[in-house]
């Protein structure tokens, strides 16, 4: 089935966007996050670049721009990645200076979902930027205000518990 109105080719990633309708119909179920991570505010002095570029673990680049959150688990902090400081500011609980919890519920559901084939590669428009994954690595998550990202499959049996 077409997304965003792009055939699908199995050498081409499935494309989503936080406006494709085939996200209404998915069984996305809610998680609460269950750890602490860490945080800092990205802010740059006059006369630094304006935006960042931040690699994810999985080979991606997100961009974070001024007032932006840069998040990292508690025990990797080398794995940062930027969040829109609105959405930081409402789904976020700030527990110690540095530290935080998400306090929001969020999505999840698993990316197989969308492709039926856990081999193929899909390209999730975030509000930070592009990023592709494997299908059967990642989940996909969608935030409170309609946002998406792609969210490692192992975190959520690690971190991540049903929401009542």
């Amino acid at each position: 089935m077409p997304v965003s109105g792009h055939p699908i080719h199995m050498t081409t990633p499935l494309r989503l966007t936080p406006t494709d309708k085939i996200l209404d119909r998915l069984p996305f179920k809610p998680y609460r996050s269950t750890v602490e991570r860490r945080f800092e505010r990205f802010l740059p002095a006059p006369g630094e670049p304006e935006r960042m570029e931040v690699a994810t673990p999985w080979g991606e680049s997100l961009t974070a721009k001024p007032g932006d959150y840069l998040v990292s688990e508690a025990d990797a902090p080398e794995d940062v990645w930027p969040v829109d400081a609105e959405i930081f500011e409402s789904t976020y609980l700030i527990t110690r200076p540095g530290y935080c919890i998400k306090r929001a519920v969020t999505l999840l559901v698993p990316l197989v979902e969308v492709t039926g084939d856990p081999d193929r590669l899909v390209t999730i428009q975030t509000m930070e930027g592009e990023e592709t994954v494997r299908a059967g690595d990642f989940y996909l998550a969608r935030g409170v205000k309609g946002e998406i990202w792609a969210y490692p499959k192992e975190k959520v049996g690690k971190i991540m518990v049903p929401a009542e």
